[in-house]
């Protein structure tokens, strides 16, 4: 799976929210201010060529939907990260953000504990 440009990702968090939009649409939930609407399409059309969107018509225009889920992308850049950065460990990715975010103890248990309930 490819990585995502910021703008990409912008357009993809929208479609995984609405589940289903034409460009007019996702343009509505974009924040200010809002990209031009040929700047909006030719992202989408990436998108397709990446296989991250596909469409349907839906009578003169197209309706288009996501291919690849928020977690299955998630989880493929979450390992690029850990990979990238931190060797492939995970744990040395925690360590990190437990020293730089000054997490508490009580953090961590709460962490601990719904990763358990997970299991």
């Amino acid at each position: 799976m490819k990585a995502l440009t910021k703008a990409e990702e912008e357009i993809m968090q929208v479609l995984w929210k609405l589940e289903q939009a034409n460009v007019k649409h996702i343009i509505e939930e974009l924040p200010e201010p809002k990209p031009a609407y040929n700047t909006v399409s030719t992202i989408v059309r990436i998108l397709e060529s990446k296989g991250f969107v596909d469409y349907e018509k839906q009578g003169k225009g197209h309706v288009y939907f996501p291919k690849v889920t928020k977690q299955d992308y998630s989880n493929q850049s979450l390992n690029a990260l850990v990979n990238n950065y931190f060797q492939g460990s995970f744990k040395s990715l925690v360590s990190f953000f437990v020293k730089e975010n000054d997490i508490s103890l009580k953090d961590m248990e709460a962490v601990l504990k719904d990763i358990q309930k997970n299991d």
